[in-house]
């Protein structure tokens, strides 16, 4: 038996779409739904192994889609980012403290996120997805 990523939900949100109807619905079963690979097997009538396979399979066309796109990546970076500026914006209404280092903080923050959403998004994907 092979164990689930549990990231991997994140990534079939970000890159399903790019599989067929059939990866996507098997993965689904695996991933969202959580059902055994018999269970997968009966519900579409291909064998146990089968199934694992084309889980394999699948699973390997999306991990080469993020290291390709890192979507998920900058996502998790923006989130970070994110999380950061709001817990030094945070800290800006607290008593005492140097407000503009504070303040320069969250620009320099805010600044690292410009950079990374100003990545064009189309003109990466595009070319990859010829290949």
């Amino acid at each position: 038996m092979f164990e689930k990523n549990m990231k991997f939900p994140l990534l079939l949100d970000t890159y399903g779409v790019l599989l067929t109807e059939r990866k996507r619905e098997i993965l689904d079963y695996y991933y969202n739904d959580d059902y055994s690979l018999s269970e997968i097997s009966e519900l579409t009538g291909i064998s146990r192994q089968g199934v694992r396979d084309s889980i394999k399979k699948s699973e390997e066309e999306i991990y080469g889609y993020e290291s390709r796109l890192k979507i998920v990546e900058k996502y998790e970076e923006i989130a970070g980012l994110c999380e950061r500026a709001a817990s030094a914006a945070m800290r800006l209404t607290e008593n005492g403290g140097d407000v503009s280092d504070r303040a320069k903080e969250i620009l320099s923050l805010l600044e690292r996120l410009k950079a990374i959403t100003s990545t064009q998004t189309a003109d990466v994907l595009e070319p990859e997805l010829r290949e």
